[in-house]
Order: C-alpha cells, then structure tokens, then sequence
C-alpha cells in the first residue's frame, strides 16, 4: 500500500497510480452532496439546467455538516452511508465525476462505473466528523439552502486523510 498526498484538481493525473488500500491526503475543493441533494441534481441533468458546480473532475462528498460553532470554518463533518447514493452514482460518474468520499461499500452499478470512467471512490472513517472539521479550511454554500445541513457546499480541505476503497482498476477493499 502506497500512500498519496493530492490536490483534487489533479486527482485524473493520480487515478491510474491509485490501488485500494492506499492511504491519501486531500487537498482542494470537493463538494458535499447527499440524498436531497443528489435529486436535485438530477432535477435539474433532467431538465437540462445549470449544476451548482461543473462535475468534470469534481470530488463529491456525501456528507451533511452539523451548523457551525463559533470561530470555527465548519461543524462536525463526518461521511455518510455512500450506498444511499448507489442510485444516483454510474450516471454523475457517466458525466465526469472523478471522485467520491463516503464510508460503506458500493453497488455493483457503482464499481462498474468507477472502473468504466477511470474514477475512484474514497472511504473516510465515520464517527470523526469533529477531526475532520478541523481539515475543512473554508466552507461555502452553493446550492439548494432549504435542505438546511444537505445542502450543497463547496469545502477547501487541507491534508484530509482517506482511504482508496475502490480504485478505477476494480480494486475493492471490500471484497
């Protein structure tokens, strides 16, 4: 096992090097995005409009961040369960997502597509949302503010320690 440091707006430069088990540090922007989220997004892939953030080689998060405590950039912002996003994943990975962070494992649909766009898809470890807050640099919220802590956020992370769980050569930890 290897380990990475990476900035995620070169993540499609480390894709092909990435084998499941590996150790990687984040850097950059991702965008968080759960369940509500993602069905707006699809929403609006459907009616042909305007995404919140461009997916070619973006980074998903699925996480929902608790509200923010004084002087601090983020609340606790752990993942979520990744498979509730199964539905939704081959097709944002069909449109040029690069990368996804959750914890669980995924769908045979989804590994197919991670494989298929050369993707990968990153576990975080649930239960230490309150440490990787402290990773989370700036937090802005882009999108959909009714969906209150599901709403779309753009997060610089700096140094944000995940695993490769499933890496774009069928690699998968949890076989």
């Amino acid at each position: 096992m290897a380990e990475f440091n990476i900035n995620i707006s070169e993540i499609k430069k480390f894709v092909s090097k990435l084998k499941a088990g590996d150790r990687v540090l984040l850097n950059g922007t991702v965008y968080t995005s759960r369940d509500a989220a993602h069905k707006r997004i699809f929403q609006l892939l459907d009616s042909g409009e305007k995404l919140p953030f461009n997916l070619d080689g973006a980074c998903i998060y699925f996480a929902g961040p608790t509200p923010t405590p004084d002087g601090m950039v983020i609340g606790s912002c752990g993942p979520t369960t990744a498979s509730r996003m199964d539905v939704y994943s081959p097709r944002l990975l069909d449109l040029g997502l690069a990368a996804m962070i959750g914890k669980g494992e995924r769908n045979k649909a989804v590994c197919d597509a991670i494989v298929r766009n050369k993707a990968v898809y990153f576990c975080a470890i649930g239960g230490a949302g309150a440490l990787y807050a402290k990773q989370i640099k700036a937090c802005e919220e882009i999108a959909f503010k009714d969906l209150g802590c599901e709403s779309v956020k753009r997060l610089e992370l700096k140094d944000f320690p995940v695993i490769v769980a499933i890496d774009s050569h069928g690699g998968n930890l949890f076989k």
